[in-house]
């Protein structure tokens, strides 16, 4: 099966709504109407880890998408825990569970994802886990953005439209373990298409990994190589970033932060995971 048949069946099929009103807001909506379940991000980590970027993300929920407030709750520490965070929501209707617990993750993460599983499940109101926000074209896009932001690929201004990069080879280096790298080789596909150049996918800390990728680009003839972390940056694997690319002798861009994609992605998985839930 070749690479783009696999990221075709990988990619999550998405729901759309009709456009909403709100000079926020894109063509795209998910505008929630008053007392739905809570939308409530958990983060791998504390909030010490975090810097700021969960709540920067919820707030761009928020405001470009749902409408309604977006809570943080964290898998560690005792500051905004998510255990405390779904304590105190409230259920409002008796056919709808309280909250909708999206992980903040590129990928798969099972740790966090058992972690998550269980704080649900001990919580005080019914509430549903979602799938993590990759893969997905939108995070492509984001990888694309950031390079550009570094320098390293010429920023999309035209959609649709086939960009040469600045960089003539990717290495997406990804937290996790191997399933979260085959995972990634999606969206490296896609980030591919996008720039016009070939795309490899490692294990961030994996040096070896990361090497073998490099000699693997330079000797297709790949002459300048950049590194995107396939991360947001409140991940312990983010302290990786500099050593992936010193051992790919490659300049890197920076983690993904708040980008409008993944608050785009956020709102999808809620309201993905609510609507399945409510047709069952």
């Amino acid at each position: 099966m070749s690479p783009e048949s696999q990221a075709s069946q990988a990619l999550p099929s998405r729901r759309r709504r009709a456009p909403r009103g709100g000079r926020h807001r894109g063509d795209e909506s998910f505008l929630l109407p008053p007392g739905s379940p809570s939308l409530v991000l958990a983060v791998p980590g504390s909030s010490r880890s975090a810097g700021g970027v969960p709540e920067e993300l919820a707030r761009l929920v928020e405001i470009e998408h749902t409408g309604q407030p977006t809570l943080v709750g964290y898998l560690e520490g005792d500051d905004r825990n998510l255990g405390a965070v779904l304590a105190q929501v409230q259920r409002q209707r008796e056919d709808e569970p309280g909250a909708v617990v999206v992980p903040l993750a590129t990928g798969p993460d099972p740790a966090a994802e058992n972690a998550i599983r269980k704080i649900v499940a001990d919580a005080p109101v019914p509430a549903l886990p979602t799938e993590p926000l990759g893969p997905h074209p939108l995070i492509a896009e984001a990888l694309h953005d950031r390079l550009a932001d570094a320098g390293l690929a010429r920023a999309d201004r035209i959609r649709m439209m086939t960009m040469v990069t600045a960089a003539g080879g990717i290495i997406v280096v990804v937290p996790g373990d191997a399933f979260a790298v085959r995972q990634a080789e999606v969206t490296g596909v896609l980030l591919a298409s996008r720039l016009a150049s070939p795309v490899f996918t490692a294990r961030i800390d994996d040096g070896h990994a990361v090497q073998a990728a490099a000699a693997q680009l330079r000797a297709s003839g790949v002459q300048r190589l950049a590194v995107a972390p396939h991360l947001i940056g409140h991940e312990p694997d983010a302290r990786h970033i500099a050593a992936a690319a010193a051992a790919a002798g490659a300049e890197h861009a920076g983690p993904l932060g708040a980008h409008p994609a993944l608050a785009k992605l956020a709102a999808l998985r809620y309201t993905e995971t609510l609507a399945s839930a409510l047709s069952s």
